[in-house]
């Protein structure tokens, strides 16, 4: 018996040697823009919501837990908190309704999911979520996005679910400026859009992203974070990213997936192939934004070409680095507990 017992935990041993376990990471973002005409008080609430989203998806990886339902988990706090141009603090249409965008990717069978133009959803990344796990299809718009919801079992909210002071002043000032004529929101002076990417225990990449667009689009208008390769993706075989910033810029370039593409092909740094397609081919064609990006190595490169981008990085080890609202400001580091 004793011999037996020797044997089985010989071979139990054996095999949690064989089975790899990675240190996983997380990355996040809150958009990329001019963050230094940003109210402190709004910074400080905006560095709050994303520390407790990093929280939220820290504690689903420490457990083991796979890196697609971290990055629901945090997308979904910051679509929550009306903080960012996602969920309740989307921007409006030139009809003054919110309609939102958001993807996600699995890197290890590159199956996708993502939604846009659409209305009465509060969590866009969860319908996209069921969208790709409960469909065919990887792309659901409109009316039939929300049909599909209801079919799930979601609950559709009114419009006025997303209404904020901030974000109804915003488009009121950008439509005054839209019957003057001019711009409605110079390029540049902020984006919220939010996004994840995610290594995991299992050595597993994923992303995801949410927005609720430009200010004063055009209602029907579509960016590139529900465009998979443009805002969003995730391959294992080389590296996740979510982006932020003007978006047709992203979709005429596939900027997430040319990064992931270079790594892959080219063999270059995560850093030098994100750094290549932000701060040199998005600026020379007048491109504003940025992106966080991971390797399966557990690299992360995090450009961007605007005075700002907010990020909250965590790894195993528990801290939570915030930083990006400029690039002079030193990092704040919170626990992740």
């Amino acid at each position: 018996m004793r011999f037996l017992r020797v044997l089985i935990a010989g071979v139990l041993s054996a095999s949690f040697a064989g089975a790899q376990v990675h240190n996983f990471v997380l990355v996040a973002h809150g958009g990329a823009g001019d963050y230094s005409k940003m109210p402190s008080e709004q910074l400080a609430a905006r560095r709050e919501a994303m520390t407790k989203a990093v929280r939220a998806g820290y504690a689903i990886l420490s457990r083991g837990g796979a890196g697609l339902d971290a990055v629901e988990a945090t997308i979904r706090v910051l679509e929550n908190s009306g903080m960012f141009d996602a969920g309740r603090g989307a921007y409006y249409t030139q009809d003054g309704i919110p309609e939102m965008d958001a993807a996600i990717m699995d890197g290890r069978t590159l199956a996708a999911g993502s939604v846009a133009s659409i209305q009465h959803i509060a969590s866009p990344i969860h319908l996209a979520r069921l969208v790709m796990e409960k469909t065919p299809h990887v792309l659901l718009v409109g009316p039939g996005a929300e049909q599909f919801a209801k079919s799930q079992g979601i609950e559709l909210v009114s419009p006025y679910y997303f209404y904020t002071d901030r974000e109804w002043r915003r488009y009121l000032d950008a439509k005054a400026r839209a019957g003057k004529k001019t711009a409605g929101l110079p390029r540049g002076e902020e984006h919220g859009t939010v996004g994840v990417v995610v290594l995991d225990q299992s050595g597993n990449l994923a992303a995801g992203t949410s927005t609720g667009g430009t200010v004063m689009k055009m209602p029907g208008r579509v960016g590139d974070s529900p465009i998979i390769g443009a805002g969003t993706y995730a391959n294992n075989a080389s590296c996740a990213v979510s982006g932020t910033g003007t978006g047709e810029f992203y979709m005429r370039n596939i900027v997430a997936a040319d990064i992931c593409e270079r790594v892959r092909y080219l063999h270059v740094s995560l850093q030098q192939a994100a750094d290549d397609v932000v701060m040199k081919e998005l600026v020379e064609q007048h491109g504003d934004g940025g992106v966080i990006a991971l390797d399966p190595k557990g690299n992360v490169a995090t450009p961007f070409n605007t005075t700002g981008m907010l990020t909250g990085t965590v790894r195993a080890g528990g801290k939570i680095t915030l930083q990006g609202w400029s690039k002079t400001a030193a990092p704040i580091l919170v626990p992740a507990q």
